[in-house]
């Protein structure tokens, strides 16, 4: 017979496998505190978008608090790195013994599948040309796609956006990766061989199926619990691909059937996944955190519909440019769109909204958060406008008025 659980008790479930269920840890963060953190998470999704900080660096802050961000791009992209990036959920940052499990796709790259429709051709009838880009990089070492001979059309062979589409392939391919990343946070490319340590490439590839067991498993393991969809998403693993390694988790009893109260679909709990009887975290979670990056899960699991309104015209945003979810508790409270002001050296509040049944202390904890947010951008102060039913109580909390943009 199946176990039931409330909604409660499994959101506290996920909370506590994402490591937010608790106060933040005390003492040194080093950088192996930022590697535990990491490897509960499995990888951190990799964004352009720069608007608070970028959106790897977030969900650290959110477990950890104002940690070192050097410390993080150390791991990433220093002489000894701990972690690799490749296309994991997205464009991701994870931890080099997770890179076994994804030789699966690579070899599928290599051979034109799974990838965008523009990159197929470097696997067939254009590898030559994909190649002499390797050979560019041997010969010259780590290269952006703007450095590759001829580039930008300037007469050469290479077209900026054909070198870009074969490097590209190569990075899909496993055969070249990230050394590290220029001041705009542009790619800088190498030979896998010259990156990942050779102890790390010299682990047997697994075959596929066990590849996709063992994500699927560490997927598990970090949603606490989880539908099947939930489950394959945080790899981005097909149905086909995920549901047979899903019944064989299940018949090796990690993972175990359960229902969870007003949730339509089966769903599965880690045999390891805690129960905690309460959650005490407090955190501004960012729109590419693993907690709400699924949005049919966040919805499942907090009553919140969340949706990034970056692309929405202004006048039809619901919640602002750049939203993040407070959580307080085991309860979304609010909803902020933040901005980082690097140049007035501002965290600014541009909407602030309350969610139903918020407590009371609301407030006054997220003024707290955000003091904490300020500081670990290195802004000077935190300025809230008026937009939001929050927008008041928040300024008040903080000891401001609210910004009119009055001069």
């Amino acid at each position: 017979m199946l176990e039931n659980l409330s909604l409660a008790q499994a959101r506290r479930i996920a909370l506590a496998a994402q490591g937010l269920d608790r106060l933040r840890p005390e003492g040194v963060l080093d950088a192996g505190t930022l590697s535990r953190a990491i490897s509960r998470l499995n990888l951190l999704q990799i964004d352009s978008v720069n608007v608070v900080a970028r959106a790897h660096y977030l969900p650290l802050f959110s477990r950890l608090g104002a940690y070192r961000r050097d410390l993080l791009e150390a791991i990433a992209w220093g002489p000894r790195p701990r972690l690799f990036e490749y296309w994991a959920h997205e464009a991701s940052l994870l931890p080099l013994d997770l890179h076994r499990h994804l030789r699966w796709r690579m070899a599928r790259a290599e051979r034109g599948l799974g990838i965008y429709g523009g990159l197929a051709p470097f696997a067939g009838e254009r590898r030559a040309e994909a190649i002499a880009v390797m050979d560019q990089i041997h010969r010259r070492g780590p290269l952006c796609a703007s450095d590759l001979e001829g580039a930008r059309g300037q007469g050469g062979w290479w077209g900026w956006s054909d070198g870009k589409r074969a490097l590209e392939w190569l990075f899909w391919s496993g055969l070249v990766t990230t050394r590290t990343r220029r001041g705009t946070f542009e790619r800088v490319y190498d030979l896998t061989e010259r990156v990942i340590p050779a102890a790390i490439l010299s682990v047997p590839t697994p075959p596929e199926a066990e590849a996709h067991r063992g994500l699927l498993a560490r997927a598990a393991r970090a949603l606490g619990i989880a539908t099947l969809n939930d489950l394959r998403d945080y790899f981005r693993q097909s149905s086909e691909d995920a549901r047979p390694r899903v019944a064989e988790l299940v018949e090796a009893g990690e993972l175990l059937p359960v229902t969870v109260a007003g949730w339509t679909q089966p769903a599965y709990l880690h045999r390891d996944a805690r129960r905690p009887r309460r959650a005490t975290a407090r955190a501004l979670v960012a729109p590419f955190d693993p907690i709400v990056w699924e949005r049919a899960r966040t919805e499942r699991l907090f009553g919140l519909r969340y949706r990034i309104e970056i692309y929405t015209p202004a006048a039809k945003r619901l919640h602002g440019y750049y939203v993040l979810p407070f959580l307080l508790g085991d309860t979304i409270a609010a909803r902020v769109d933040l901005k980082a002001d690097r140049k007035a050296g501002v965290l600014r509040v541009q909407n602030a909204h309350r969610e139903p049944g918020a407590p009371a202390a609301l407030p006054e904890a997220l003024a707290e958060e955000l003091r904490l947010m300020a500081g670990w951008l290195n802004l000077d102060r935190i300025v809230v406008g008026q937009g939001g039913d929050l927008a008041p109580a928040l300024a008040g909390a903080l000891g401001l008025q609210p910004d009119t943009g009055e001069p």
